[in-house]
């Protein structure tokens, strides 16, 4: 007797439009959650690509300074964008991008980096285009400017990252309520799981789904392979669809 095909699953739902990517803190995986956006849209056949306007922590290489967050956006991405569009402001040390900035004799400013990503959205035009931010939402530029000011000077939705672990509600629901005192849409948050030993791993994300006024598109959590495959297991973009 032949065996029975099993049904196709139906195709998953991809991201589109242009989102702001934060975190609630400096390396909760904001860059990995943003590959695997774009490698989803890219396997749908859609236009994409990851913007990172401002990255502290480069390699000296000889064609300049690489960031390897810039890099692997890049590599997600369908469209194939000049490097110094992806990543415009491309600082040395792994440090504060102000201070870093300051180390190197710069000075960066909101207008030059709203200007960058304008510039960039305008002669490359896409389905979907994720511009990432550096460590949390406050992070300073220059002066008074914090690097949230780029965002309401863009208007962009935001999703949030947060990165599970102790502490992490308190901080993404800090981080929420930020988003909206600027007059931010809060699109939608992934939860990370960057410490699967977290305690009380379920509480802790029940209580984040309660505190966060927007859907939660996905709970990841640590991945042998994270194949784009295995993580649209665990996203639901449908919710923002």
């Amino acid at each position: 007797m032949a065996d029975t095909p099993s049904p196709e699953r139906p195709p998953l739902p991809v991201l589109k439009g242009v989102f702001f990517i934060t975190g609630t803190d400096t390396e909760v995986g904001k860059t990995w959650v943003s590959c695997r956006l774009l490698e989803r849209a890219r396997e749908a056949g859609l236009s994409c690509y990851g913007l990172k306007p401002i990255a502290a922590g480069c390699e000296d290489t000889a064609d300049g300074p690489r960031n390897e967050d810039a890099l692997n956006l890049m590599a997600a991405s369908s469209l194939s964008l000049p490097y110094d569009l992806v990543n415009p402001v491309a600082l040395k040390a792994a440090i504060a991008p102000h201070i870093a900035a300051r180390q190197e004799g710069r000075r960066i400013s909101l207008s030059q980096l709203a200007g960058y990503v304008r510039g960039a959205l305008s002669s490359h035009p896409a389905d979907l285009v994720l511009v990432e931010g550096a460590g949390g939402w406050r992070v300073p530029l220059a002066g008074r400017e914090t690097l949230s000011d780029l965002v309401i000077a863009l208007r962009l939705p935001v999703i949030l990252v947060v990165g599970v672990r102790l502490g992490c509600i308190n901080q993404a629901v800090l981080t929420a309520e930020a988003i909206a005192r600027d007059g931010l849409q809060l699109a939608g948050w992934v939860a990370n799981v960057v410490d699967p030993q977290t305690s009380r791993l379920e509480e802790n994300l029940a209580t984040l789904a309660e505190r966060l006024a927007a859907p939660c598109l996905g709970r990841v959590p640590r991945l042998a392979e994270p194949t784009p495959a295995a993580v649209a297991e665990h996203l639901d973009l449908a919710l923002l669809c």
